[in-house]
């Protein structure tokens, strides 16, 4: 689909144009005529005839002479007939790269507006390994827009910075040396402001790019920085609340800024019958690697759910003595809860006898009815086994997720991490995204309200390390 824009308007759009000279000819029906006046201007070409113009008006200004057309064309130019034309500033786009360019553009200003409410402070503190500063990842999803598409397809690209990649280089070992990943808060320099103009610098090249041919392969990678940026988009927000919440006086992310208002919608279980079933991507649209390749899983029967575990039930379960009894956990898990001292979720605090939780509006009383959040593995194994029930594999979850309502928290399931049959692992740095993680993790399913947007599916395989609690997750039962 072709469009011709002026004045950041689309004035006609088609995917029936015919390019002769370097020219897209769009059919008469397909501009916006509330936008096109005829003027007296005629010209005359050798082999297609006399060109008659249009005047284009958008939005108050005028482009005299814009777009021509030849009503009585030759014989020889006779398939263009009626049809119209651009020049004189008019830029003929195909809609897909304009999609993609706004699509790159929205998701680098999210990832930006995450972090307008912090102060300059807030950028730099790295208090564990797994949670980086926000101008860590501010400055990673910037270096993998430059390392993997501007320096391979922008032949004029300059590097922004030569030690940049030694910074804010995550895990790919194909692209050379890299910080130690607990050191990422020892980065005092580059300064905020120049991660920030970094990243400006890398929009302005990859903007440029985008306006120009893309290829399937410039497509394709652009697609996946797009989503590696909505992850670290989710990442910011539960890494910079890691550092918030681990605050003494538990200082404000934004007031109004609820992150732990979620509530079921019904209290039911869903039945489903043993078994051949279907399990993960089908399709076209862009998927992780760790998707593929689709395949058929045996299940028994089986009840899941349609609601999460609620702060109410936690607390049932605290109360009964949970992390005190070790019948309910795994050996490792109960090496883990010992050796630190875990007592509750993360984020909980009880003050004169009374639970309290943080949250980035601050810290506030725990709502029973509210679903549980920030619960490792471990947790949520042993608070199945406390109600004689269990989690759901991946499989029974993906299954049943078109009957269930799900996306307020990451939900543990009781899948190792491993790849599906036939996995097939890309060659070059892309090809480390997924597959070398697949040991001592385990398989979320779902989506959190930190999640960007369109990220969610319900074949997304998310994975963490079981003793993890800092990501927005939580507990869905089977029996």
């Amino acid at each position: 689909m072709k469009q011709a824009i002026w004045n950041d308007t689309v004035i006609a759009e088609s995917d029936e144009t015919i390019l002769i000279e370097g020219n897209h000819y769009f059919p008469a029906s397909c501009i916006k005529k509330d936008f096109f006046k005829s003027n007296d201007t005629q010209s005359k070409c050798p082999w297609k005839g006399i060109a008659s113009y249009y005047d284009i008006l958008v939005k108050g200004k005028t482009n005299k002479g814009g777009a021509w057309y030849y009503p009585n064309a030759s014989d020889m130019a006779k398939n263009i007939k009626g049809y119209v034309a651009f020049w004189n500033e008019i830029e003929i786009k195909n809609k897909l790269q304009i999609s993609l360019l706004m699509k790159y553009q929205t998701t680098r200003a999210n990832s930006e507006a995450i972090c307008a409410a912090l102060e300059i402070e807030d950028y730099v503190p790295q208090l564990v390994e797994f949670a980086s500063p926000p101008k860590w990842h501010l400055a990673h999803s910037t270096w993998f827009f430059e390392t993997m598409i501007l320096q391979k397809f922008d032949p004029s690209y300059q590097i922004y910075h030569p030690n940049f990649s030694f910074l804010f280089n995550s895990y790919y070992e194909s692209i050379g040396k890299r910080t130690i990943r607990s050191q990422r808060g020892h980065i005092t320099r580059p300064t905020v402001k120049e991660v920030y103009a970094y990243r400006k610098h890398v929009n302005e090249a990859m903007s440029v790019l985008l306006n120009e041919v893309v290829t399937e392969e410039i497509k394709h990678l652009v697609v996946l920085g797009i989503n590696h940026e909505q992850q670290h988009q989710e990442l910011l927000w539960t890494d910079l609340k890691f550092m918030l919440g681990h605050n003494p006086i538990f200082p404000v992310y934004e007031a109004s800024y609820d992150d732990l208002k979620s509530n079921n919608q019904s209290k039911d279980f869903v039945k489903v019958l043993a078994g051949n079933y279907k399990v993960g991507f089908e399709g076209e649209d862009f998927h992780f690697d760790n998707e593929k390749e689709r395949h058929t899983v045996y299940l028994r029967d089986y009840e899941i759910a349609d609601f999460l575990v609620t702060n109410k039930e936690y607390l049932n379960f605290i109360a009964d003595g949970g992390y005190q009894k070790f019948q309910y956990w795994l050996d490792e898990g109960w090496a883990w809860l010992q050796q630190n001292e875990i007592i509750a979720p993360l984020y909980w605090i009880k003050k004169n006898n009374e639970w309290y939780q943080y949250a980035l509006s601050g810290l506030q009383k725990i709502n029973p009815e509210n679903i549980l959040t920030h619960v490792s593995f471990y947790e949520a194994q042993a608070f199945a086994n406390w109600k004689s029930m269990r989690l759901p594999t991946e499989f029974e979850w993906e299954v049943a997720s078109k009957q269930l309502t799900w996306g307020q928290r990451w939900e543990w399931t009781n899948s190792a991490y491993l790849p599906y049959p036939n996995y097939k692992t890309a060659e070059g740095a892309v090809g480390e995204y997924n597959g070398k993680f697949m040991i001592n993790q385990m398989v979320l399913r779902g989506a959190s309200i930190a999640t960007a947007k369109g990220h969610e599916r319900n074949t997304y395989r998310n994975f963490f390390a079981p003793q993890h609690q800092w990501q927005y997750s939580g507990i869905r039962l089977v029996k």
